[in-house]
């Protein structure tokens, strides 16, 4: 059964270098995912991979049903997923292009489904998130980028922001002020859901602008392209070194 699979933020909604062996349009208590699993290997072992924002990337971040995407990958066998997140760099050291593995979290966000045990059926469930991301996967994500040569930061706090707009740099001040490193739109509930399902979720952020007033001039989709493009490169890498490890 596969274990290990991998959610791909923007800038990553193929992943290269796998051979796809299948794809399963599996549904869920919870609705529709962003798209059938793509079943395959990478570096030898068989991984699932699903697109956050769907495959032809068509699904904003406020609407992708993080219940689904969760439950089909945990129903399909995961145990260790590997969320590709691109943010927004707010202190000196999230420049552009830089691959950050956050161990902590702020949720900004609202009106989303958040939870599986909503009352009811479901019933009511507390769970612990004193460690948001899973440490074992975070520590193996760092260990493999170092070994592979890729500098990786092994901290950072992420805010998740509704979206789909960008932040007002009033807005990145706030979150500054708050202790956060990096801004991005989709790290919430996903990670939330991950734990209420006993899922070991760790992420990799790639820094694909500096924040609203963090950086010179306007924010363009040109830029945060360009710079995924080779921030993507790097977290192929990374995947490829860590995946043999778990």
């Amino acid at each position: 059964m596969t274990r290990i699979a991998i959610i791909g933020g923007t800038g990553l909604t193929a992943l290269s270098g796998l051979e796809i062996t299948g794809h399963d349009p599996l549904g869920s208590n919870f609705g529709e995912p962003s798209g059938p699993l793509t079943r395959g290997k990478l570096s030898g072992r068989e991984i699932l991979f699903l697109p956050r924002h769907g495959y032809e990337h068509t699904i904003p971040p406020h609407k992708v049903n993080y219940r689904a995407n969760i439950s089909v990958l945990k129903n399909a066998g995961a145990e260790y997923i590997i969320a590709v997140n691109a943010v927004g760099g707010i202190t000196e050291a999230m420049q552009a292009g830089v691959i950050a593995i956050p161990d902590q979290i702020i949720d900004y966000t609202w009106s989303r489904e958040h939870t599986f045990f909503d009352g009811g059926e479901h019933g009511v469930e507390h769970i612990d998130f004193t460690e948001p991301y899973c440490e074992q996967l975070r520590t193996s994500l760092v260990a493999a980028g170092r070994g592979a040569g890729i500098d990786v930061l092994d901290y950072g706090t992420y805010a998740a922001m509704q979206g789909p707009r960008l932040e007002t740099p009033a807005e990145i001040n706030r979150l500054d002020r708050d202790g956060c490193h990096i801004v991005g739109m989709t790290g919430m509930p996903e990670a939330s859901l991950a734990r209420e399902l006993g899922l070991c979720y760790a992420s990799v952020s790639v820094v694909a602008n500096m924040a609203a007033g963090r950086g010179e001039g306007e924010i363009t989709m040109q830029e945060i392209e360009h710079n995924l493009q080779s921030g993507m490169a790097r977290v192929r890498r990374l995947l490829e070194s860590v995946i043999p490890t778990l």
